[in-house]
């Protein structure tokens, strides 16, 4: 009777996160703005009042309630107004910009603080150090910015994925933020690939080392076989994940969705095979001189193949064979669309991590704020040109006008792809512009106090540790999932649940932080 009733529980399961339709690209875009919205309120906070700092009891449950509470609000409570729950954040926050701004005018219009209006002698800045340019071919003399925007974005991006691989187990999760089947789009699509878009970004910082710094450098010149060997071995952890999700989950009979990547794939699998095919793409690279245009060209090469030859049908409705491809068919075949999207990844992160504003206008009469201000305004306008590239892109092969082509996460197809891009691009330019709003500080080395206070605690213990992180989220989900029922669970106790396990991987990323351990996806 138990087994029966076990069985029966294990495929209500798989049909709560089976054939689901999505959402609309409006909505996902209001959800998601939540998450810059509360770093928005966070920055004129700390801005403001110096809540943030210095660290204590208080300043990080305030922390945690903006940066990961309304997250978890927007795709539970307020799933239906996450217009609502913007309108809440960015309120507050616009007053304090505009209280601040009437103050500051007030007191320079004062005679009291009429020293106030005397000009300050920048202070002397050496041009090599702050673009990172050493007249040293040393990779240690190369000095990247620490960019706090680009912080909270992956921050907030890997407190969305941890919240949602548990949330959407329970009802107060809409069905619409789900997976969806095959065609669509969906809250959860889009942070699968903004896990794998992150990543890229920041593989950049590896990648500006090894060829801004030193040329002649042994990471360099070494030859393929060596490089690639190095880069199979950094996919040995998540294999062995990988392989700990597929016994997991086949052991304890957990419900699984074998249409989202096959009978054994995980999305595990999918990372670990990201190194060592970056690593054969960064050989071909060097003939489009751009991650970008390489991303591009083979997300629509594996179109034209896909609407071209029998391979959509075979994903799709193909019957499963003995053979591993065919059991696993969406795993393997979706992985190109993933890489395309490291790849693009990378591009927009070697923007981010170079310093962008030429030398020439760094001159001894610039303060580090000044050069810090025009190297982010730099970024901004390459990011928002991105966006805008990207979105043209997205809406030329959906359009009923021109492609007509649809999202599929199932298939990693261009659409998806694009979306992605064009998506993480815009987010980085929301961050970057809430950053510009906040705290005054430099991106040079001597600053990281100041840079350190312009930089949300939660989300920086999250992005330091985001591999160890996700893994102890994935564990606690299963948890949960085979300790409670969380399919007729009522929502006063799936929110507490749902709290309480946001606590705790909080906390999970808190201590590593504090241990000094730092393992980065």
């Amino acid at each position: 009777m138990a087994t029966t009733a076990a069985a029966s529980y294990k495929a209500r399961k798989e049909a709560f996160v089976s054939n689901l339709y999505g959402s609309s690209l409006t909505e996902i875009n209001l959800v998601t703005l939540v998450a810059a919205a509360a770093v928005f309120l966070w920055t004129t906070l700390q801005k403001n009042y110096s809540l943030f700092t210095p660290s204590s009891p208080v300043a990080l449950l305030a922390d945690f309630l903006l940066n990961v509470c309304a997250i978890l609000f927007a795709i539970t409570l307020y799933s239906s107004a996450p217009l609502a729950l913007n309108v809440f954040l960015i309120t507050p926050a616009v007053l304090l910009v505009f209280l601040k701004t009437g103050q500051s005018t007030t007191s320079s219009d004062g005679s009291a603080n009429s020293s106030a209006r005397k000009p300050r002698k920048p202070a002397n800045v050496d041009p090599s150090v702050v673009s990172g340019r050493d007249t040293s071919t040393s990779n240690a003399s190369l000095t990247l910015p620490v960019r706090p925007f680009l912080t909270h974005y992956r921050g907030s991006m890997l407190v969305v994925t941890c919240l949602a691989i548990l949330a959407v187990d329970f009802p107060i999760f809409p069905r619409r933020y789900a997976k969806v089947e095959t065609w669509g789009t969906s809250l959860m699509d889009l942070g699968v690939g903004s896990f794998v878009f992150s990543a890229g970004v920041v593989s950049a910082r590896a990648v500006v080392r090894v060829r801004f710094s030193d040329p002649a450098s042994p990471q360099t010149t070494s030859n393929f076989g060596s490089r690639f060997i190095k880069a199979f071995r950094h996919s040995i952890p998540l294999l062995i994940l990988g392989f700990i999700r597929l016994y997991s989950v086949k052991g304890l009979d957990y419900a699984e969705h074998v249409t989202e990547y096959g009978v054994h794939w995980n999305f595990f699998f999918t990372m670990a095979l990201l190194p060592p095919f970056v690593e054969i793409s960064d050989s071909l690279i060097r003939a489009f001189k751009s991650y970008e245009v390489f991303a591009l060209t083979l997300a629509v090469v594996y179109e034209l193949v896909l609407d071209n030859t029998d391979l959509l049908s075979y994903i799709l409705i193909s019957p499963r064979g003995p053979g591993l491809l065919s059991k696993n068919r969406e795993g393997v075949f979706s992985f190109t669309g993933y890489l395309a999207i490291f790849l693009a990844g990378r591009g927009t992160g070697i923007l981010l991590v170079r310093f962008n504003e030429p030398v020439s206008k760094v001159t001894k009469q610039s303060s580090p704020s000044e050069v810090t201000r025009r190297e982010r305004k730099s970024v901004l306008r390459g990011l928002f040109v991105m966006s805008l590239v990207y979105g043209f892109l997205y809406w030329a092969t959906t359009s009923i006008y021109m492609f007509n082509l649809t999202v599929s996460r199932r298939l990693a197809n261009l659409p998806y792809v694009l979306w992605v891009v064009a998506f993480n691009n815009a987010q980085l330019f929301l961050f970057g512009m809430v950053e510009d709003l906040g705290p005054i500080f430099s991106y040079n080395p001597e600053d990281k106090d100041r840079v350190r206070s312009a930089t949300s605690r939660i989300l920086a213990v999250y992005n330091n540790s985001g591999l160890v992180v996700f893994l102890i989220a994935n564990l606690l989900t299963g948890l949960v999932n085979l300790t409670f029922n969380t399919l007729d669970m009522p929502p006063l106790e799936a929110m507490g649940l749902l709290i309480v396990y946001a606590v705790m991987v909080t906390g999970v990323a808190l201590g590593l932080d504090k241990s000094g351990v730092k393992i980065k996806l």
